[in-house]
């Protein structure tokens, strides 16, 4: 992202965190130009919920996980066609709302929900013979036509079911009149660095699907895969030849003898590179000749998959300010300084990089941390010591940096004073 973007955004404050919608709408496009047209592109909107409205007018789908971000989807206006409502916990409350369309669908404190009524989603899953109940008499009582289910097929961990229970289902479909078992659902992870495993998830996937249609004739239509395409986060990582990876992708797709409608599930791959944390050094210091910067952002906010106590350096910059600001440094460090930088909490575990190299680092400078458009904003330890929520920004050419959430106090959601919570809530609403 531009640094004149980002300094501007730093106007509203920091820490702050600086979502590229156009950037995003970019790179599903282009996944859409090297995979082919056929193959749907689905935003497991997990991954970072900012993009949603984005999402929802270049991806074929959603996948929703939550009450919480079915709520977000309802409030964007996403079309009830491009949702597939998932997830392991799927609560029985809001499965009866959304399929007869009755109820506010998990609307968050002081959020409106969809309106009474409203449909429910095209698409759901099914990770257990429980849900799979729970759809049922939802949609029976509903009395509509059967409901799309995609039976989610295990990796071998707690989500799905295993092969031999989706047969099971699969041939007993009779049992389940208000069902229509469209497709497979399969996802086994991210950061899949060798194109090998994907192969090879894809020949077993190809074998099963074959197996449901010669044995229980019975023929599934759609397959939705997550890959897990790999993001290079940190120093010293190779780079990845994305279209290469996507045309490979694409060969092994050709390979399969199904030949159903194939829907690519993914969520870090798509937003990782779309997103920038801005934070501001409050001070510098040498301790036991290690040299240490403070700022005002954290471990809270800072979150790269496979970071581990600092030892690896992510994508970083430094961004030096004019004329100092706030307190003068009590160090002056050299030239070429590695840096061990540190947030804003209590705790030692809070370092982001250590031995950062860093030329003429001053208090009131910013650190840009990249490629950070993926979980972070959601994963963060965010409610530890009561430090606020960083203030969100999306960027589009068009109409520039907007503000989408302020700077938020956490202390009230951590204040043992119920009456106080409430009241702060009926201010924000008011």
């Amino acid at each position: 992202m531009d640094i004149q973007i980002l300094r501007q955004a730093a106007g509203w404050g920091t820490p702050a965190y600086v979502f590229d919608l156009d950037a995003f709408a970019l790179r599903i496009r282009h996944m859409k130009e090297i995979l082919g047209q056929d193959i749907k592109i689905i935003y497991a909107m997990k991954a970072n919920p900012f993009f949603t409205r984005t999402a929802a007018q270049e991806a074929d789908g959603l996948e929703v996980c939550s009450p919480g971000e079915y709520a977000i989807c309802q409030r964007a206006g996403v079309p009830p066609e491009k949702i597939v409502l998932s997830g392991v916990n799927k609560e029985a409350a809001h499965i009866r709302e959304v399929v007869g369309g009755v109820g506010s669908c998990g609307a968050a404190v002081g959020n409106p929900g969809p309106a009474a009524g409203s449909p429910g989603p095209d698409t759901y899953t099914a990770e257990s013979l429980s849900q799979l109940a729970l759809l049922e008499s939802c949609a029976a009582q509903a009395q509509g036509s059967p409901l799309r289910v995609l039976l989610r097929l295990t990796s071998g961990n707690q989500f799905g079911m295993d092969e031999e229970t989706i047969l099971s289902v699969i041939q007993r479909r009779n049992a389940y009149p208000h069902l229509h078992f469209t497709g497979l659902q399969y996802y086994s992870g991210t950061q899949k660095k060798q194109s090998g495993k994907i192969h090879k998830e894809l020949e077993r996937l190809d074998a099963l699907l074959a197996r449901i249609r010669d044995e229980l004739q019975h023929e599934i239509r759609e397959l939705e895969y997550g890959p897990g395409f790999h993001i290079p986060y940190f120093e010293g990582e190779s780079p990845v030849d994305e279209d290469a990876m996507l045309a490979n992708f694409r060969a092994a797709l050709d390979a399969m003898a199904f030949k159903g409608s194939i829907s690519l599930e993914a969520g870090r791959f798509l937003a990782a590179p779309c997103g920038s944390y801005v934070t501001r050094v409050v001070d510098t210091k040498q301790n036991q000749g290690q040299d240490y910067c403070i700022v005002d952002g954290g471990i809270n906010h800072v979150n790269y998959y496979g970071q581990a106590m600092a030892m690896k350096i992510p994508a970083i910059r430094h961004l030096p300010q004019s004329i100092s600001q706030g307190m003068p440094a009590d160090h002056i460090p050299g030239e070429n300084t590695q840096w061990t930088v540190c947030g804003s909490l209590c705790t030692s575990g809070d370092m982001l990089v250590k031995n950062l190299p860093l030329s003429g680092l001053r208090t009131g400078d910013m650190l840009v941390f990249d490629r950070i458009g993926a979980y972070a904003v959601t994963e963060g330890i965010y409610l530890f010591l009561s430090r606020g929520l960083p203030a969100v920004l999306t960027y589009e050419r068009e109409t520039g940096l907007k503000l989408v959430r302020g700077a938020l106090p956490t202390s009230p959601i951590n204040d043992g004073s119920i009456q106080y919570f409430e009241d702060y809530i009926k201010k924000e609403n008011s």
